[in-house]
């Protein structure tokens, strides 16, 4: 007995004295899970936008006034997220109020983005109601599946965006075998005055559902909604890890009916229906050097043709023509009025390629990522490119310079989109 006493005491004497020298406390906050959250960002972004004023787009927005080569915007955000959980229920709010200063004055304007409640009976059920953001599709630019979601801005793809307000719920199993989760999500979206007006059609009750599988370590949704506001439209997506570093993702989407409506070089409106097919290609990749590389081909089935793009142009700039010589303006509201929507479209043309390439850190140079961001119109082979410079140097607080210019034929869509370049600096502060 005296030998294991002897023992334990030259084994645990050492191992006091070590906790003796530096105390140990332990306090229960740091494991408990608060009751709230409050969170978001201030962001400050000067903008120098060079105006091209041959283009046919600038001839539509400013046809009836005389603006310098060169205009300046100052834009301002404050994004705001709260939460509040309680047992199995979670409030969350995220509010945007967006400030700009350019050449029509000043506007100013709040959001609520997201503001549902949730809650979960079950470690397998969530219900929400509420307004939310669902981020359907595995693209990273595009995705053809978001038929519950706004259209992101592909130059900015990770920028939060306004929801809609849904019921929804989500059920989650997990399985032993080559199919590991299954999971269902029926959502329930209102279109009425007031609610959800601008999704389509309203006094319409629509019904959209989700159903994901992880099978054979790849992800795999099937997407679908009905109901009348927008016509019938479904696809299917999927993601794959091929190596740690790699990854390769799709999407696909059918809309049953689209309505597209086009105008010629003679101002004549026509409309073709059709059941349009959407799809797209991408993988992501990163190198030992902590290089990123997202590349993505996306295939629009609602889009223009060139020919159809080109008559557009030409009657823009027809009616342009007609303004000046007359004074009268019709034939420019007519042009706006077919715009909107529908040729103002983030990508309004059929064939497009996303290149993004960033590098963390580079030359060991810490707290700064270079990126150089490309997307291109295959139809007519005009693009756009923006290099831009990130630095996290400083808590909380992101500065990013970027630029974007465009180049292409005459009659091509970027060429004829009202800037020739744009320069900005953001200034953002998480808090």
């Amino acid at each position: 007995m005296t030998k294991w006493i002897c023992i334990l005491y030259f084994v645990l004497y050492p191992i006091s004295l070590t906790f003796a020298g530096d105390e140990y406390t332990f306090d229960i906050s740091e494991i408990e899970k608060k009751l709230y959250h409050l969170g978001g960002y201030a962001e400050f972004k000067p903008i120098l936008l060079g105006l091209n004023k041959d283009a046919a787009f600038y001839k539509l927005k400013f046809y009836n006034r005389n603006e310098a080569g060169t205009i300046k915007e100052y834009d301002a955000a404050l994004q705001l997220d709260a939460s509040l959980e309680k047992d199995i229920a979670k409030f969350f709010i995220r509010t945007n109020t967006s400030y700009k200063n350019f050449y029509l004055g000043e506007t100013q304007e709040t959001v609520i983005y997201e503001g549902f409640l949730s809650l979960k009976p079950s470690s397998s059920l969530t219900i929400n109601a509420g307004k939310k953001t669902l981020l359907w599709g595995k693209g990273y630019a595009w995705n053809p599946l978001a038929f519950v979601d706004r259209t992101k801005n592909p130059d900015d793809p990770e920028l939060n965006i306004e929801g809609y307000i849904i019921a929804t719920a989500d059920y989650i199993k997990s399985f032993d075998g080559p199919l590991k989760t299954f999971s269902f999500t029926p959502v329930i979206i209102p279109v009425y005055k007031h609610v959800n007006d601008n999704f389509g059609e309203p006094d319409k009750l629509n019904f959209a559902g989700k159903v994901y599988l992880l099978l054979y370590d790849t992800d795999i949704d099937f997407i679908s909604l009905s109901g009348g506001s927008k016509t019938t439209r479904y696809g299917i997506d999927f993601s794959r890890n091929i190596t740690t570093n790699l990854e390769i993702h799709g999407e696909f989407a059918s809309i049953n009916d689209y309505k597209k409506q086009f105008i010629n070089d003679k101002g004549n409106i026509f409309e073709d229906r059709y059941n349009a097919k959407s799809y797209l290609i991408g993988i992501r990749y990163l190198t030992e050097h902590n290089d990123t590389f997202i590349f993505e081909y996306y295939r629009n089935g609602t889009g223009f043709t060139k020919n159809e793009m080109q008559n557009y142009f030409s009657f823009i700039n027809n009616a342009y023509d007609s303004y000046l010589s007359s004074g009268d303006d019709t034939l420019m509201k007519k042009g706006l009025n077919i715009t909107k929507g529908n040729y103002d479209r983030m990508n309004p043309m059929m064939d497009y390629i996303y290149m993004r390439i960033s590098r963390k850190d580079p030359f060991d140079i810490l707290y700064y990522t270079p990126a150089v961001t490309a997307i291109a119109n295959i139809n007519d082979g005009s693009f756009t490119l923006s290099p831009e410079l990130l630095y996290i140097g400083i808590t909380n607080l992101d500065l990013r310079f970027k630029t974007a210019f465009i180049s292409g034929e005459r009659d091509s869509e970027y060429r004829q989109k009202q800037n020739n370049y744009r320069i900005e600096f953001r200034v953002r502060y998480y808090f």
